[in-house]
C-alpha cells in the first residue's frame, strides 16, 4: 500500500493574501462589493459612501452634524416622515480633464442616504437646518411635553 505523491515546492507565504481573502468573504457576507485587487496591487476604487454624522443633545434640542464635503447645497435633501428623518443627496465626481493623470482616487462619489428614527421627545414638525462649509447642521427641537418640569414642594 504505497502511493506516490508528487512534491511541489511551496511558494512563499503571504499573510496579506490571506487577509485579502478574509476581507472578500466578509464583504460578501455583509452584502457589500469587495475591493478588487490585481496581482496584489492596491485597489483604485472605493465602494459606496455615506456621510459621517455626530449627534448631540442638550435640554432644548438634538443637533445632527453631517460632513458633506464638496456637496452643493442644492444637492442635499432633508425629509421627516413617519418619525424617520432622512438626509440624502449626491456628491458628483470630477470630470476627467485632458492632460490630467490620476494616480489615486480614494474619495467616493455618488448618491447617499442616511436615515434616523426620531426619539420620542423630538418634534419633527419643527426641524430646521443650515449648511455651511460642507457641514449640514440639523436642529431637532424637543417637544414641550417632553421637557422636564420642576414643581416646588412646600413643607408644612
Amino acid at each position: 500500500m504505497s502511493a506516490l505523491t508528487r512534491w511541489e515546492p511551496v511558494t512563499r507565504w503571504n499573510p496579506f493574501k490571506d487577509l485579502e481573502e478574509m476581507e472578500k468573504r466578509l464583504s460578501t457576507y455583509l452584502g457589500r462589493p469587495a475591493l478588487r485587487t490585481e496581482a496584489g496591487k492596491e485597489a483604485m476604487t472605493v465602494a459606496e459612501w455615506s456621510p459621517l454624522v455626530d449627534i448631540t443633545e442638550d435640554d432644548k434640542e438634538y443637533l445632527i452634524k453631517a460632513d458633506l464635503p464638496e456637496v452643493k447645497k442644492e444637492d442635499v435633501k432633508l425629509t421627516v416622515q413617519d418619525d424617520v428623518m432622512s438626509i440624502s443627496g449626491e456628491r458628483k465626481s470630477e470630470k476627467e480633464e485632458k492632460g490630467k493623470k490620476y494616480h489615486r482616487v480614494e474619495r467616493a462619489y455618488g448618491s447617499f442616504m442616511r436615515s434616523f428614527t426620531l426619539p420620542e421627545d423630538a418634534d419633527g414638525s419643527k426641524v430646521s437646518a443650515e449648511y455651511k462649509e460642507g457641514v449640514l447642521k440639523v436642529h431637532l427641537p424637543k417637544s414641550e411635553k417632553a421637557k422636564p418640569k420642576s414643581i416646588e414642594v412646600k413643607v408644612c
